[in-house]
């Protein structure tokens, strides 16, 4: 087993954000208190990736019966084009893998439902391949509150850093003053 040097924090132009599976027929689903937090957090990261030009990559799990990306989501990204699997990890499906290449980071934010499914699978596949995986805990959802713990858990234990929303947004940030700063900072009060 090789040594790595372990990134405590994302690094702006080494980082993309990945949103997982936030589809019509799954939201729902969701505790209602949970999901909208996970709605305004995944909102802030995408204002926050649009604004360092972060790359945003954004699953859908088999989208003829999950339906599409909620609109929330969808419409708040700049030429959307979500990226279709029908396994649960993200970073097993060959065209998710292929674009993550392309936009070639090292560094990965992940948010998205379940938490303890396809994100779980998604960050666990993402750091065994060498990426440096954060998961917004407050920007994911399960049904279950336990599953919800389970997963941040089992993420936890295999490497990806489970953090929040505001902390990887001031670590991108890295400094106050500018105008992504002005922008992001409003968001988050």
């Amino acid at each position: 087993m090789t040594s790595k040097t372990r990134v405590l924090g994302p690094v702006r132009d080494d980082t993309a954000l990945i949103i997982v599976d936030m589809q019509e027929r799954l939201l729902p689903a969701m505790p209602e208190k949970p999901r909208k937090q996970m709605l305004r957090n995944a909102g802030i990261l995408i204002e926050t990736a649009k604004a360092l030009g972060l790359p945003i990559l954004v699953s859908e799990q088999y989208p003829k019966g999950l339906g599409p990306t909620v609109d929330e989501i969808a419409g708040a990204i700049d030429n959307f084009k979500p990226l279709e699997k029908m396994v649960f990890s993200a970073a097993r499906d060959a065209g998710f893998r292929q674009r993550l290449d392309e936009v070639g980071r090292s560094s990965c934010i992940v948010t998205g439902v379940e938490n303890h499914v396809c994100v779980l699978q998604t960050a666990l596949d993402l750091a065994a391949s060498g990426k440096n995986v954060y998961v917004a805990r407050d920007a994911t959802c399960s049904r279950t509150e336990e599953n919800w713990k389970a997963g941040c858990a089992q993420m936890a234990e295999g490497g990806v850093q489970i953090t929040t929303t505001e902390i990887l947004v001031f670590q991108l940030l890295g400094e106050a003053g500018t105008e992504a700063f002005k922008k992001i900072s409003k968001l988050v009060r």
